[in-house]
C-alpha cells in the first residue's frame, strides 16, 4: 500500500495538499458573525512553496497535521528557487529549501528570515543500464561523468570498480536539474568538495551552468521521469523518489574510503554533530566511516516578525504551532518515507529559531 501511495507521490504532478475551501457565514447572525467566522477560516489556511526534494515528507506532515487541528497547509512543490523566491515576495506563509540561505540571500531579502531543518535525505545516482546493476562509483568517477570527461558506460575507470559487471559500450547521457533546485545545491556542493576542476568551472549552487551535452528535467520527478525513460542516463535524484520508483542506485566511495549504500542509517549519521545557531550548515561529504557522502538536512523559512500584509495574530500562532508539530511528533513521518528524523541538537536548535519569531515583537510561542 506505501509503495503504491509514493509511487504516485515521486512522479506524479504535484498536488496541493489541503486545497482552500470556500468560506461561508450560517444562520441568521449579523455581520460581525460572518466577518468573525471569515477570519477564522482564513487563519486555519496556510500556504507554503518549494523543494521538491522534501515534498513526500511534507505532504505527509501537512496531511496528518490537518487532521487533528483543522489546519488547511496548501504546499506547492516547484522547487527550493521557487520557493525562496515566492517568500522573498512574501506571497507564501513560509518557503521550503534544501539549500540554506547564503548572507546574500538574507541581505536581499525586505525583512529577517530564520530557517530551521525538518529532516534529512539523500540525493542518490540513478542510472538505467540493462539489467541495472549496482555499481560502486568514487569521487573520481562521479566528477568526472558530470564534467563530461567521462563518457562511455565501460570506460576504464567505471570498470575498474565495478569486478565482474558486464558494463555496455554505452554513450552516458546526463540529467539534472532545469529548475532553481535545493536538490542540485546538495549535489553541486558535493561535486565542489570532491573535485577542484569542477569548483573552479561550474561551482555550488541552486542552478549551475552544466557543461555541454546534459539534459534539464523540471523536479526531483522530472529527472527520475527522464531515467526511467532513457537508457544509459545518469541523474541525480532524491532517495524516496528512487526507493518508490523501484530505481536502481550507486554505492558512492565517502571520504573515508569506504563504499556506502545511501539508506537512513547512513544518512543519519552524518547530521550528529555540533549544530549552529542559525542552522546553516552542510555535511555533504563527511568523513564518518559509515556516512553517505551525499546527505543533506532541508530547511523550512519564515519571517522572523510575522505581522506584515495583514496577517492576524492568530494566523502567526497557527504558522508556528504547526511548524512546531513539525520538529516533534511530525518527526514520525520520517523514517516510513525514506527520510532520516533530525537529530537532538538538530531540534533544539531548530526550537530555539521558532521561539525567535514574533508577532508585534512580542513571541508567538508562549
Amino acid at each position: 500500500m506505501k509503495n503504491r501511495i509514493f509511487s504516485q507521490l515521486a512522479l506524479a504532478v504535484p498536488i496541493a495538499i489541503g486545497m482552500s475551501i470556500g468560506l461561508s457565514s450560517c444562520g441568521s447572525g449579523g455581520g460581525n458573525s460572518a466577518d468573525q467566522s471569515a477570519s477564522s477560516d482564513a487563519d486555519k489556511q496556510l500556504l507554503g512553496a518549494g523543494s521538491t526534494f522534501g515534498y513526500p515528507i511534507y505532504s505527509k506532515m501537512f496531511s496528518d497535521y490537518g487532521k487533528t487541528s483543522g489546519m488547511q497547509t496548501n504546499y506547492q512543490s516547484i522547487g527550493s528557487g521557487g520557493g525562496i523566491k515566492q517568500l522573498m515576495n512574501k506571497t507564501v506563509d513560509f518557503g521550503a529549501s534544501d539549500a540554506f540561505l547564503s548572507d546574500d540571500d538574507m541581505s536581499k531579502a525586505p525583512a529577517p528570515i530564520v530557517q530551521f531543518p525538518t529532516c534529512l535525505g539523500a540525493v542518490v545516482l540513478s542510472y538505467n543500464l540493462p539489467g541495472n546493476p549496482e555499481l560502486k562509483m568514487t569521487p573520481e568517477v562521479i566528477a568526472g561523468i558530470f564534467l563530461r570527461t567521462i563518457t562511455k558506460w565501460n570506460d576504464s575507470k567505471i570498470a575498474a570498480e565495478n569486478a565482474g559487471v558486464k558494463l555496455p559500450d554505452m554513450d552516458i547521457t546526463v540529467a539534472h536539474r532545469s529548475d532553481g533546485s535545493g536538490t542540485t545545491f546538495i549535489f553541486t556542493d558535493y561535486l565542489s568538495k570532491i573535485s577542484d576542476d569542477w569548483k573552479s568551472k561550474i561551482g555550488t549552487g541552486k542552478s549551475v551552468n552544466w557543461p555541454d551535452g546534459e539534459l534539464g528535467g523540471k523536479g526531483n520527478e522530472g529527472v527520475a521521469g527522464m531515467i526511467k525513460q532513457s537508457p544509459g542516463t545518469i541523474g541525480y535524484i532524491e532517495l524516496t523518489y528512487a526507493l518508490q520508483n523501484n530505481m536502481v542506485f550507486a554505492q558512492v566511495k565517502n571520504a573515508a574510503g569506504n563504499y556506502i549504500k545511501p539508506s537512513i542509517q547512513s544518512t543519519s549519521l552524518c547530521a550528529n554533530g555540533d549544530i549552529p545557531a542559525d542552522t546553516r550548515i552542510s555535511i555533504t561529504n563527511s568523513n564518518v566511516a559509515d556516512g553517505y557522502p551525499i546527505s543533506s538536512f532541508t530547511w523550512i523559512m519564515l519571517y522572523k516578525e510575522q505581522n506584515y500584509n495583514s496577517r492576524s495574530k492568530d494566523k502567526a500562532a497557527n504558522l508556528v504551532k504547526e511548524l512546531w508539530w513539525m520538529i516533534h511528533d511530525g518527526q514520525a513521518d520520517c523514517t516510513p518515507l525514506n527520510y532520516a528524523p533530525i537529530p537532538p541538537k538538530a531540534v533544539t536548535a531548530a526550537e530555539a529559531v521558532l521561539k525567535s519569531v514574533t508577532y508585534g515583537g512580542q513571541p508567538v510561542l508562549q
